[in-house]
């Protein structure tokens, strides 16, 4: 994305060079291009909170661009000749957390490679590993705007991620034991992130055991507030 527009400039720029004041704008022009930063909303929440189900909504009504790390990772992993397909594979099936930079460096690449500017990033950061990997690496790169927490109870969770195992989703994680793994990685890891994001003002907590049309008022809500 900022390649692609730094080049635009560029073109524009060169195939006009007709005066000092010219090259002046353009500088401050491409200067702008490079220091833009992507408008980023997290949204975590337990395994079948409905965080897919809310996020086509949100790019629908919205224009954002839905990166979901899980779905990130089980492209990769599938890639032809990925290095990273087996780990993905093992972390994946164990419920257990992918390492922070393989996450990091799949979603910078979809960013860059997308001609907007808005992301909602789904799924992570997971654990305080990711957290402080993707400050390191990602912080001073986007606008964290807010965290979308779609909480939910485990029951009505684990339900809906046996319901849709058994309609077909295709995720091997989609089972029982795959899922006690997880939510207890969810319970351990993933909550203390939430809660840290809380104590810096950057949660918004939706109740997701509702209608998906239901949640969706209440997303639709704190989008328009931003």
């Amino acid at each position: 994305m900022f390649i692609r527009s730094f080049v635009t400039v560029c073109k524009f720029t060169f195939s006009a060079p007709t005066s000092p004041c010219q090259y002046k704008l353009t500088a401050r022009l491409i200067s702008t291009h490079k220091m833009s930063k992507p408008n980023i909303l997290f949204v975590l929440g337990g395994p079948g909170a409905g965080k897919g189900t809310q996020c086509a909504k949100i790019v629908e009504n919205f224009g954002y661009v839905h990166l979901s790390a899980g779905d990130l990772l089980r492209a990769e992993r599938k890639a032809p000749g990925s290095q990273f397909g087996e780990l993905i594979e093992h972390h994946i099936t164990n419920g257990t957390i992918v390492p922070v930079e393989i996450t990091c460096s799949l979603l910078e690449r979809a960013m860059n490679e997308s001609e907007k500017n808005d992301f909602l990033i789904d799924g992570f950061p997971r654990n305080e590993d990711n957290l402080s990997g993707w400050n390191r690496v990602m912080g001073e790169k986007v606008n964290l705007k807010k965290v979308l927490f779609f909480h939910c109870s485990q029951e009505v969770c684990t339900e809906r991620c046996l319901a849709r195992g058994a309609a077909g989703s295709g995720r091997t994680d989609d089972n029982e034991e795959s899922l006690r793994k997880r939510f207890i990685t969810y319970e351990n890891a993933t909550m203390p992130i939430i809660r840290y994001y809380e104590e810096k003002g950057f949660v918004a907590q939706i109740d997701a055991t509702k209608t998906p049309e239901e949640v969706y008022s209440n997303v639709e809500a704190v989008l328009k507030s931003l």
